[in-house]
């Protein structure tokens, strides 16, 4: 199902870490932008701004953020694969986490300006950052 969604650019360079899945939920992830913790049973993930991650954790840097505009319904179909079909036909990976009232996207630093673009072809109303 194609959905043209409304996408916003959400400020800051961003990191996901890895911490062991024991670990206590470190005071640095809290901060402006967006923040995400998930725990499994393997780890302790962590996204945030990158600029607050210490740097002895074991991490990937330089990812932008976009998000869409929601609220959706927790049924609807087709949101996720509308928003990953055109950059995965580009050969542009993601990282995807989503919230209550959206998804929330990383892309590389270094394809954020073809992810944008590749949005924007696919129909979505993209508003971008300044790359």
């Amino acid at each position: 199902m194609n959905r043209s969604l409304r996408i916003e650019a959400v400020p800051g360079l961003y990191a996901v870490a890895r911490l062991p899945a024991d670990a206590a939920i470190p005071d640095w992830i809290n901060g402006p932008g967006f923040q995400s913790v998930t725990r499994s049973d393997d780890e302790l993930t962590l996204v945030c701004c990158q600029d607050r991650i210490p740097g002895h954790f074991e991490m990937e840097r330089d990812w932008h953020c976009i998000r869409t505009v929601g609220p959706f319904p927790f049924d609807a179909a087709g949101v996720v694969a509308s928003l990953i079909a055109p950059l995965s036909e580009n050969g542009i990976g993601v990282f995807v986490i989503c919230t209550f009232d959206g998804e929330h996207v990383l892309i590389s630093a270094r394809k954020a300006e073809l992810a944008m673009d590749c949005l924007s072809a696919a129909g979505h109303s993209v508003t971008t950052w300044d790359i």
